[in-house]
């Protein structure tokens, strides 16, 4: 007798955490159906999974954030929905709206999408962007909302946008047709499995390593495995107690730039800085470049922390510690560049 298993539809496949997604997915045996722009990148991402070309737990569907082309068709035949695609960029774009439009119409369309199909539950990757900022307070929870009405950078305002338009969205839903979770991971780093060594993450720890920062700011971020995340979407699916909850799946302090840097100096790459770029060089640019007010910014911030305690109940969840995490991912770019 053949077993019958669910299928997901997850968005963004071909990017770095929907590929940690797929790849655990796989492992629970899920049929899966990953959204792409460009179909083209069909056997790229077979390939960074090692599947076959004829694998049809895996298929693959067009979709575009900005489009409402395909997104019925894809959940039509779904059980599940992991909308993970959002751009996400380091440097303050010149016009926001490049990163708010299709952070908010992607949200809403895979949102509606779900209403019109039989999907039992989506789970929506969101930030630590859209909790952590905007005010002071020094241990954050799942009730905590980012405002966006101070100078919190386009990238963290899309994160945030997004993310309360797919609750109202929820809150006015009239027959309850499926649950929503949102996971809110800090900064994500761990193995890749692709060769995008140009993702926010990975260009960052190569820009460290390869001596390309002289000098870091003085700001603080949570981190997280980019494996957890990928555990935390996929165990969410089926799991009740994290129904219409918001998941913060990050690291309980929060870490300085210079305290990322000593690790990869520990671990042999002495290129990784040692600098700092003084608070009143940043401040004092900030009011002429729109980069630096984003950096001014987190420097006000400061350090804080996250309670997690939800998360480790929830999920029994274990977060892989950062030097693990580190060394990994320096390992899986060392192999793509030999």
């Amino acid at each position: 007798m053949e077993i019958n298993k669910d299928k997901v539809l997850i968005t963004g496949a071909s990017g770095y955490i929907a590929l940690h997604c797929i790849s655990e997915l796989l492992k629970n045996d899920y049929i899966v159906k990953g959204s792409l722009r460009d179909l083209k990148r069909e056997v790229e991402v077979r390939k960074s999974l090692n599947l076959d070309l004829d694998d049809n737990r895996l298929e693959f569907c067009y979709l575009d954030l900005l489009r409402d082309e395909g997104w019925e068709d894809a959940t039509s035949d779904c059980d599940y929905l992991l909308h993970v695609a959002s751009p996400f960029v380091i440097e303050e774009p010149k016009n926001e709206s490049i990163l708010i439009n299709p952070a908010l119409e992607g949200t809403l369309r895979a949102l509606k999408a779900a209403e019109n199909s039989n999907i039992k539950k989506v789970v929506i990757t969101s930030s630590m962007a859209s909790i952590a900022y905007g005010r002071n307070k020094r241990i954050c929870d799942p009730n905590d909302w980012t405002d966006i009405n101070q100078n919190v950078g386009a990238y963290i305002k899309s994160k945030t946008i997004a993310e309360k338009a797919a609750w109202d969205f929820i809150e006015n839903q009239k027959n309850d047709l499926f649950k929503l979770t949102t996971i809110h991971p800090g900064m994500v780093f761990g193995p890749l499995l692709n060769k995008d060594v140009e993702g926010a993450s990975a260009s960052l720890i190569n820009n460290m390593i390869t001596g390309k920062f002289p000098a870091i700011p003085q700001i603080y971020f949570t981190v997280v495995d980019v494996r957890d995340v990928a555990k935390l979407h996929v165990q969410s699916l089926k799991n009740s107690r994290s129904d219409n909850k918001r998941i913060i799946a990050t690291s309980q302090s929060s870490f300085a730039f210079a305290e990322i840097s000593k690790i990869l100096r520990d671990l042999g790459f002495d290129k990784s800085p040692k600098n700092l770029i003084p608070n009143q060089v940043i401040n004092s640019l900030a009011p002429f470049k729109k980069e630096m007010r984003s950096t001014a910014f987190m420097i006000q911030r400061g350090s804080y922390e996250t309670d997690i305690s939800e998360t480790i109940s929830i999920y029994d969840w274990n977060p892989i510690p950062l030097q693990k995490t580190l060394e990994d991912m320096l390992a899986s770019l060392e192999r793509i560049s030999n």
